[in-house]
């Protein structure tokens, strides 16, 4: 094998990463040039149910998003514990200690943002 050829393993990744890109470019080209381009006050209002807005606009606080983004953070750790579930009898011992030292880590995260407070609703 040349060294200056990268592997067959390689290349199938970086043409779906190709075409994906060339999707996304294409999707903002068109909505840029097929997009309405006469913006009027109607239009530059915010949208609710296609009613005008009622009242101020109430912000959320920061909380919430702090909040959801923890909530993304252990849902997509939680989903780390997939590939262990499907392969887990070929692991044997080693992945076996492997997913409790993670389970553990996950753990202890979960135990130090409720000791600081950030579950609690304010």
């Amino acid at each position: 094998m040349n060294s200056a050829s990268p592997p067959s393993e390689y290349l199938a990744v970086l043409v779906y990463l190709g075409v994906a890109l060339a999707i996304g470019v294409l999707a903002v080209g068109a909505s840029a040039l097929l997009g309405p381009r006469k913006p009027s006050r109607p239009k530059l209002m915010p949208y609710e149910s296609g009613n005008d807005p009622a009242g101020e606009i109430k912000r959320f606080p920061v909380h919430f998003y702090a909040i959801a983004m923890l909530f993304i953070i252990f849902d997509v750790e939680i989903a780390f514990l997939w590939p262990y579930a499907v392969s887990a009898g070929k692991l044997g011992m080693l992945g076996f200690w492997g997913l409790l030292v993670f389970t553990l880590l996950l753990f202890v995260g979960f135990i130090y943002e409720w000791w600081k407070g950030v579950m609690r609703w304010h």
